[in-house]
């Protein structure tokens, strides 16, 4: 039997704008090196109970951890606002379900699917929510049909 400790930490923190952006992080009070041992940790994070997976990084000398858009939009706080958090070190494998469709379109093009294979779990996911958000059927088949062209440019999709 393989043992494993969990660390797992819990603050209130305050949001804050990433420059003149639309980009929003917390600062974890704490010194992420000692915790985790890394500089950059890939995590398991809560938002206020909702749950999201992300990486600790350092940016300008301290560290922080990003905040999607969406999240800001489900926990109904922006900038300035206050939230709790929850972080601990995420061992386990990322992955993203590839909709059969792309996944046909892929397979029918080896210099795409060769790219996509290459790209960080974050750039999966982006392509395949970009993909799958869609309403209409016309719209995700017109998507699919970018996301080859552009995987076979070597392009992501920001």
């Amino acid at each position: 039997m393989e043992w494993r400790v969990i660390i797992k930490q819990e603050f209130t923190a305050v949001i804050k704008q990433h420059g003149s952006i639309n980009g929003a992080y917390v600062e974890p009070p704490f010194d992420v090196q000692k915790v985790f041992g890394a500089k950059r940790v890939k995590v398991k994070a809560t938002f206020d109970g909702l749950e999201y997976r992300g990486s600790l990084v350092t940016m300008g000398g301290c560290y922080m951890l990003g905040m999607t858009q969406e999240i800001r939009k489900k926990i109904g706080k922006d900038f300035g606002d206050s939230v709790d958090v929850t972080i601990e070190k995420d061992e386990e494998e990322r992955t993203v379900e590839i909709p059969d469709d792309f996944l046909e379109a892929l397979k029918g093009n080896p210099i795409a699917i060769q790219i996509y294979e290459k790209l960080s779990f974050s750039r999966k996911k982006e392509y395949i929510t970009w993909i799958t958000q869609t309403k209409k059927i016309e719209t995700r088949q017109s998507r699919i049909a970018k996301a080859l062209e552009r995987l076979e440019a070597g392009k992501t999709l920001k």
